[in-house]
């Protein structure tokens, strides 16, 4: 393991045998001495202190192997899985709806999913037709895509916070010749109405409001599934087997409209298999999934647990901070589920008895900040943080085993081509990546950061890359030339660092990075500082391009809700917490920050507007260097700004 620490080692014991007046030659031959037992020892330290936790990645990565094989032989699906899971606990409950309190059995779930495979069969649809489903979290929606899939259909999972132009886009771009809607976003449905299809057919289900269903042009669902037979609907005309489509997720949008990544069945299997190996749950467990079913955590880590292996799963309909403690106690979960900001809105809530009186013995998830990390686990006594790294599409997860904090996972420094990912050498500015003499990518160093690539095999189904609907989107993610030539690697797009010891650590997603007075700004870091400064308040970071400067300014919009932000006494604790490079040149306070529902900041709207305010109604300041504190910004300070006339 040649680093720079070996490196340095010998140029010292050289240039200390000149001064005694060694010889060059044996001056060169002592140094190059040191040089290999420095990083020798170096090399075998790392693997002792590595050893064990290897040894347990490398078990899990065989479980999934082993258990992924003979599906991958029989050319199985999740279907008969599920069927599996069915005949070994007919009578366990599956689901259960914190909304309702309504249990389902995994006999229930199958017989209803049967329902549901029955109706889309009397429709005409058949294998490779696509419905959309848009709904808030539920269990039906688990059984309608699972109903689908058992015909052939394809569900595309529309997330239920859209609406307008990326509404109709993501439901578009799925080519859906249906649309399964909740009567809760029968509003969002009737703004759209009109861009819509007239072919589409429209099914409506819940309390479905009259004035709605006349207008819509929708059937109600619900009578429709009670008079259907819940018996096995007849095989596909052409079976679907590991490898192909069992429904799309969406990218979360935020950089852009969202993209509808194809989710095979072995990918399916694989999250969820991952999962339940690397973190230890178990059959016996009740997992609390608040997060919505349209994402691959809520849909796959979650409810996968439930029809791959038994597990009891508690489907929250939406995320509630003060709710969630009494919730996990109520239905007795052992295993909660996290993403993004979730750990830190439930450390702004008041402290309270039931937020140490559940039975959680493991949280699962990934986002989870190293400065909300410790202050999580000790405030609610939740013994283990399972956090790992993985979009729904990519095919270079990692996952955090042994409880490092603010690590999102690992891969060996001993055996680092078992699990065939790197962090690759990028252009800060660009993102692209930086070639060696070969054309090859050049891998970086410990410390160094990176983008994050995995080697692409079509025929492994842990290395596969399935792209999205769109195939200009697909062939964005994909490089050649990486580890060696003619090869194809998954482009994840997500900046990470690793440490000495393999450890990795999420820097940045490309594009939410931007230099100012020649230093490189992160903006999830500067966020997480600002929203400890501001007690979990949300906050998003940006760069804004000012003219005449090089660089981008960082702004940063603040969550507001009571009008009553300081601007003075938050640049005191600025300064105090952050270099003068990194603290915002702009602020914007609003009354809430947008988010997706997966609580990921939307930054798309406030970059393109910027720190002008003809665009928004919100109060916008400008940290105005000679005297030393934020103010306003009006239509002259404005224009003072855009014509150089203010230093920043």
């Amino acid at each position: 393991m040649h680093n720079a620490a070996s490196v340095s080692a010998a140029l010292v014991s050289m240039g200390l045998l000149r001064l005694l007046g060694v010889s060059w030659p044996w001056s060169l031959v002592a140094g190059l001495g040191v040089y290999l037992g420095v990083s020798k020892w170096k090399y075998f330290y790392v693997a002792a202190r590595t050893f064990k936790r290897d040894a347990t990645g490398l078990c899990v990565l065989l479980r999934v192997k082993l258990a992924l094989w003979p599906y991958m032989r029989d050319d199985s699906n999740v279907l008969l899985m599920f069927a599996q899971t069915v005949k070994r606990h007919p009578n366990k409950v599956a689901l259960i709806y914190e909304a309702t309190g309504e249990a389902w059995t995994f006999t229930q779930l199958d017989q209803i999913s049967n329902a549901v495979a029955n109706w889309a069969r009397s429709q005409g649809w058949i294998t490779g037709d696509v419905v959309a489903l848009f709904m808030e979290s539920r269990p039906l929606q688990v059984a309608l895509w699972l109903g689908l899939a058992k015909v052939g259909v394809e569900a595309a999972l529309i997330n239920f916070n859209l609406r307008t132009d990326s509404l109709v886009h993501c439901i578009g771009v799925s080519r859906s010749r249906a649309i399964v809607f909740g009567a809760e976003l029968a509003d969002a449905i009737m703004e759209v109405s009109a861009s819509l299809s007239h072919s589409m057919q429209r099914f409506i289900t819940g309390d479905p409001n009259t004035n709605h269903e006349a207008f819509l042009g929708a059937t109600p669902l619900d009578p429709i599934l009670a008079s259907m037979p819940r018996h096995s609907p007849l095989p596909c005309v052409k079976h679907k087997g590991m490898n192909d489509c069992l429904f799309y997720i969406y990218t979360s949008g935020t950089t852009g409209l969202p993209k509808a990544a194809i989710v095979v069945h072995s990918r399916y299997y694989r999250i969820a298999a991952f999962g339940y190996y690397a973190f230890g749950i178990r059959p016996d467990d009740i997992i609390y999934d608040c997060l919505p079913l349209y994402h691959s955590a809520g849909n796959i880590m979650g409810v996968g647990q439930s029809l791959i292996h038994g597990v009891t799963v508690v489907v929250k309909k939406k995320f509630s901070a003060s709710r969630f403690w009494d919730d996990c106690i109520k239905y007795n979960c052992t295993v909660i589920q996290y993403i993004g900001e979730i750990c830190r809105y439930l450390l702004s809530q008041p402290v309270r008895p039931s937020e140490k009186a559940h039975k959680v013995r493991l949280a699962v998830g990934n986002g989870l900040r190293p400065s909300v990390w410790e202050a999580f686990t000790e405030r609610f006594g939740v013994p283990r943080i399972g956090e790992f790294y993985g979009a729904t599409e990519c095919n270079c997860s990692v996952a955090n085993l042994d409880g490092k904090v603010g690590a999102c996972g690992f891969n060996s420094r001993i055996l680092p081509n078992v699990y065939p990912i790197r962090l690759v050498k990028v252009h800060e500015d660009t993102m692209e990546l930086v070639r060696d003499s070969r054309g090859l990518c050049v891998p970086c160093q410990p410390g160094e950061p990176g983008l994050l690539v995995g080697r692409i095999n079509q025929k492994d189904p842990l290395r596969r890359f399935d792209g999205y609907v769109n195939n200009e989107a697909t062939n964005k993610k994909i490089a050649q030339n990486v580890f060696k030539k003619n090869d194809m690697a998954y482009l994840s797009g997500d900046v990470l660092v690793m440490d000495d010891f393999g450890y990795m650590y999420f820097r940045d997603r490309s594009g939410d990075t931007f230099r100012w007075r020649g230093e490189n700004v992160s903006t999830t870091e500067v966020e997480g500082i600002l929203s400890n400064i501001l007690n979990q308040t949300d906050v998003a970071v940006y760069g804004v391009t000012v003219p005449g400067v090089e660089g981008k300014a960082g702004m940063a919009a603040i969550a507001d809700s009571n009008g009553t932000f300081d601007c003075d006494a938050f640049l005191q604790r600025v300064q105090s917490a952050l270099p003068p490079y990194a603290r915002p040149v702009f602020l914007r306070l609003m009354p809430t920050v947008d988010t997706t529902g997966t609580f990921k900041i939307q930054k798309t709207r406030l970059q393109r507007e910027g720190f002008d305010p003809r665009f928004t109604s919100d109060r916008i300041y400008f940290l105005n260097v000679k005297v030393g504190r934020y103010v306003a910004i009006d239509d002259g300070l404005f224009a003072d700004i855009m014509e150089a006339r203010v230093h920043l």
